[in-house]
């Protein structure tokens, strides 16, 4: 009997699988998760920031997929043909695969959007600039602001600061050399950055202050993946879209010195407005939009997403957003079923006009 209730179990599992195709549009891979029990909606979702194109393999399950498959629905995720800060190219990756999903599939009953990180980022931009094709958004610890507000306050300044603190370790965040190869898997420019940090308490404290950072493995490990981040937004905007010069640095060691010493950037033109067209939110939303973060995210500061609440209300939006929060530290440290049950949430609002509460996502 155990035998036969465990092949019988087997047997449940084979025909609930989902259907899974995986293709390539313009150069870009894409993925198709399709279960049996669909229900005739979609899920359109956007990865996040990857150096290189993402690939998918045969046979490779996606964990969280199971919190939007498990309720019936289809999944669509693109790769993106460009690695990389390339807003406008994943977009267009995107849309094309959805309008590819519609020609092979049918038109769903209805379609959400998600995406991690980078793909969060996405999300908020195609709530604002495809107002009609998406039902609702679940943006998931994702930087719901204004490429150059965020990327330059954040990123930029905190190379800029170490960099005064700590000279000669990292490069010139303007001048980083094209054979600069970095990220957060290079081991050894890590421990170089941690060790620094640690034989200064003082001022990795300072440091880690202006980063909203808890230890120096998190300001280290931060620190080596903004260097490549910077390198490459460099490199595709053409120049250096970073401006500092009206910046007055506060919360440092002594605040006037490091203001009158501190080197001062001025932004090419042509590269900073790649990076505002790469992209700046409006807050022009016409449908709900539920964001998902963790409490404490050593990348992606709640500071950072906290600022949507404003564009919202200035664009008088903000009955269409709400955002949450998990207990949880790292970045994207969101599981699958706290995923779940904020699509249920979403859903649930799409649907009955329930708007969740903001907060703590219980």
């Amino acid at each position: 009997m155990k035998i036969l209730a465990a092949l019988i179990t087997f047997l449940g599992l084979v025909a609930a699988a989902p259907k899974v195709e995986i293709g390539i549009i313009n150069g870009a891979a894409f993925r198709i998760d399709v279960p049996e029990n669909w229900n005739g909606g979609l899920v359109v979702y956007c990865h996040g920031y990857s150096p290189s194109p993402v690939t998918y393999k045969e046979g490779v399950a996606i964990p969280f997929l199971a919190a939007f498959t498990d309720q019936g629905y289809a999944v669509a995720q693109s790769g993106y043909a460009t690695g990389g800060w390339a807003i406008q190219e994943a977009a267009v990756d995107t849309e094309s695969l959805r309008r590819y999903f519609i020609a092979k599939y049918g038109v769903p009953k209805e379609t959400y959007l998600t995406g991690h990180s980078m793909g969060g980022f996405l999300t908020m931009m195609l709530m604002e600039t495809y107002p009609t094709v998406y039902d609702a958004g679940l943006p998931l610890c994702g930087p719901l602001a204004a490429s150059e507000s965020f990327q330059s306050r954040g990123a930029f300044d905190a190379l800029v600061l170490f960099n005064y603190y700590f000279p000669g370790i990292l490069p010139d965040p303007t001048k980083i050399p094209k054979d600069f190869v970095t990220g957060t898997g290079d081991k050894a420019l890590l421990a170089k950055v941690t060790q620094a940090l640690d034989a200064a308490p003082e001022k990795a404290a300072a440091l880690r202050h202006q980063n909203n950072l808890k230890s120096n493995k998190d300001l280290a490990g931060t620190l080596t993946f903004l260097v490549y981040l910077v390198k490459e937004i460099n490199q595709r905007s053409g120049g250096n879209p970073f401006d500092n010069r009206n910046m007055i640095y506060s919360g440092t060691l002594d605040d006037n010195t490091l203001n009158s010493a501190i080197p001062r950037y001025a932004a090419d033109p042509q590269a900073i407005a790649y990076l505002r067209s790469n992209y700046t939110p409006t807050g022009k939303i016409s449908k709900p939009m539920l964001a998902i973060h963790t409490s404490y995210d050593p990348l992606v500061p709640v500071t950072i997403p906290n600022t949507y609440s404003t564009l919202v209300e200035l664009a008088g939006t903000q009955s269409l957003f709400v955002q949450q929060f998990v207990k949880h530290d790292g970045h994207c440290a969101i599981s699958p079923a706290e995923i779940s049950r904020g699509f249920d949430e979403l859903r649930e609002w799409k649907k009955n006009g329930t708007r969740p509460v903001g907060g703590e996502l219980k």
